[in-house]
């Protein structure tokens, strides 16, 4: 994995040069996406503000697409504060509970943990005696996701810091979805 050189107050690699984050999440598309992800996740908060209808997101290196029953005006308002919100370092605008992050993060937990039991048993029998603790298992992947989904928001799959992002067109794709194009 690719570093990024810094400071002396991050740690210190075993050859005495010390880094901060990878460099991955820096690269041209992803930096992009995690900013447009971000910025998707507050406008639905500001969007939230006032409509209760259902509402969903989806983020690319481009922009991101509004799904709800909104107008073009209420969508501008809406990323457009939410854009001058986190540059104005409000970061917790970045998280949004309803996150596929959060659901993908509590699948593959609960997965993982829900299958440890199972593992290794060729015996019908014997997975069936296994499930309970399964089953259980499973929970405790699930609730270990619960707090893991938002940090994983935080530090992988957006950022906050908008850069020099800006709103350049939202269209109309049909009735219901919406495309925000970012530059």
């Amino acid at each position: 994995m690719v570093f990024q050189k810094t400071d002396a107050t991050h740690s210190a690699s075993p050859i005495g040069v010390r880094y901060n984050r990878p460099m991955i999440l820096d690269l041209p598309y992803i930096l992009e996406t995690r900013r447009n992800h971000a910025l998707e996740h507050a406008s639905l908060h500001m969007l939230a503000r006032t409509h209760a209808a259902p509402m969903a997101g989806h983020s690319n290196p481009t922009g991101f697409f509004i799904l709800g029953d909104f107008t073009l005006e209420e969508i501008y308002h809406a990323s457009d504060e939410a854009r001058i919100r986190l540059n104005a370092g409000e970061s917790g605008l970045a998280i949004h509970e309803g996150c596929g992050t959060n659901m993908a993060t509590s699948a593959v937990l609960a997965y993982a943990f829900g299958g440890l039991p199972l593992r290794g048993r060729s015996s019908t029998l014997g997975k069936i005696a296994a499930l309970p603790f399964a089953v259980a298992l499973g929970f405790v992947g699930y609730s270990l996701a619960r707090p893991l989904g938002p940090k994983l928001q935080q530090h992988v799959t957006t950022e906050a810091d908008l850069g020099n992002l800006q709103i350049t067109d939202i269209r109309r794709v049909r009735k219901g979805v919406h495309r925000v194009i970012t530059k």
